[in-house]
This record gives structure tokens, sequence and C-alpha cells, in this order.
């Protein structure tokens, strides 16, 4: 194809595009208005399948087809990343060498690493009742376990960072999430239907009925996820050297 091909081709698509999200702004309710039909609609689902986090039950019930999405793509990345930064041939693995640290920064980044993997988890455990979620947690948890590079070593990071156990659970998670829809299909209903638990009693961990499994699911994607994909970077700048490296 043509670069003058590709470019019409470019700008047919942006034009409906466009298109379409001009129609959309022109049925949106007026600026500044206290009513809102979707946002109506939200609360009243969540709060009537027993999740208090509106933002939450609308994420992982009412359009979990959508972060079932945005979870693959950060699944693809990862594979991309792995694939891409792979050790080749011309490449060897280095030792990593300890480095001096400040005792101050030593001393605070293990002080704080217990804290931030606690808040991580706090944060994905209570993602239906409070702000937060499978997503923020995750990667509060992720890079809390990264705190040990800066207090302690890069050694000391790996022993706690088994990269293929992490990779492992990145795939699992990611398939939990699926088997869960697939529940839905199981019962009678839809795919990732908010039908296959009972709703339990609102603002308590157990609400929300599959809320809660779907938002550890993707907590756990994206915790391992970040991990790996810090993992590869880090062992790029730290541990693989060229062949042809003095």
């Amino acid at each position: 194809m043509s670069r003058r091909a590709r470019l019409w081709l470019l700008a047919v698509g942006g034009a409906g595009l466009a298109a379409l999200f001009v129609a959309a702004a022109l049925d949106l309710p007026a600026f500044g208005g206290d009513h809102h039909p979707y946002g109506d609609r939200a609360v009243h689902a969540s709060l009537a399948r027993r999740t208090a986090n509106v933002i939450a039950s609308v994420n992982f019930d009412q359009r979990a087809f959508d972060t079932l999405g945005e979870m693959t793509i950060l699944f693809a990345a990862v594979i991309g990343c792995v694939i891409l930064l792979r050790q080749t041939h011309d490449e060897h693995r280095a030792r990593a060498a300890a480095e001096k640290l400040a005792r101050p920064v030593r001393r605070y980044a293990l002080l704080v690493l217990p804290v931030a993997l606690l808040t991580g988890l706090y944060v994905i455990a209570h993602g239906q009742l409070s702000p937060g979620g499978g997503f923020q947690g995750g990667v509060v948890a992720a890079t809390s376990l990264h705190l040990l590079y800066l207090g302690a070593d890069y050694r000391a990071l790996e022993r706690v960072r088994p990269v293929g156990l992490y990779e492992t659970g990145d795939a699992i998670a990611t398939s939990a999430y699926v088997v869960t829809g697939l529940a839905g299909l199981i019962g009678g209903s839809a795919f990732l239907a908010n039908t296959v638990l009972p709703y339990g009693t609102f603002n308590t961990l157990s609400s929300g009925g599959t809320v809660p499994l779907l938002n550890a699911a993707v907590g756990m994607e994206v915790a391992c996820a970040v991990v790996v994909l810090l993992a590869r970077f880090l062992d790029q700048t730290v541990e693989i050297e060229e062949g042809n490296a003095k």
C-alpha cells in the first residue's frame, strides 16, 4: 500500500470516528445539570447488587466486558515485553554488583515496604467497598516490592521476585477473569453477568456477587504484570550486557 493510500485510509477512518464523537456529544445531557440518566442508572444498579463502590460496580459488573479488554491489553503488553527483551545470543547475564546506599534511604525503604505492600493488598480487597480496586492496588503492591531494590540490593529483590512465578500468576489471573465470565453462561445467563453468586450484605467484604472475584483477578493480574515488566527492564539495565562489551 502506498503512502498516499494509507493517508486516505487514515483520513476516512478519522472522519468516521469524528462523526461518531460529534453525534454522541450532541445527545449528552446539558452541562452542569444535576440529572444524568447514565449516572442514575449506574448508582441504582450498584445498590441493587449490594456494591457500595459504584465505580467498582461499573468496572466489574455493568461493563465487565470492557474491563476484560483493558486487562487483555496489559496482558498482551507483558507478552510483547517478554519477547522483545528476552536474552539474545550476543548477550550474557552478568552478576549484579551491590551498590552503596545512604543509610536514611535504606532505612526508609525497608520501613515503607511492608506498609506499601499491605496498603496495596487492602486496596484490592476493599475495591467493591471504597475508592480503589484491582488496578490501583495491583500497581501499589507490585511497586512496593521494588523498595527492596532501594533498601537492599538487586540480588535481594531477585529472591522475592521469581519472574517465572509472576508470569504464571499473570496468566492464571487473566484466565480466572474469563472463567468467572463463563460461569455466567453455564448458569444460563450472559457472559460476565453478575448472577453467579448471591449479592450478600451491603457494605461487607462478601457483598457484590462476582464483583470481588473479578476485582481480585484484576488486582493479581496487574500486580504480576507490573512485576514482570519492571523485571525485564531492570534485567536489561543491571544484568544483561552485550557480548562484545568490555
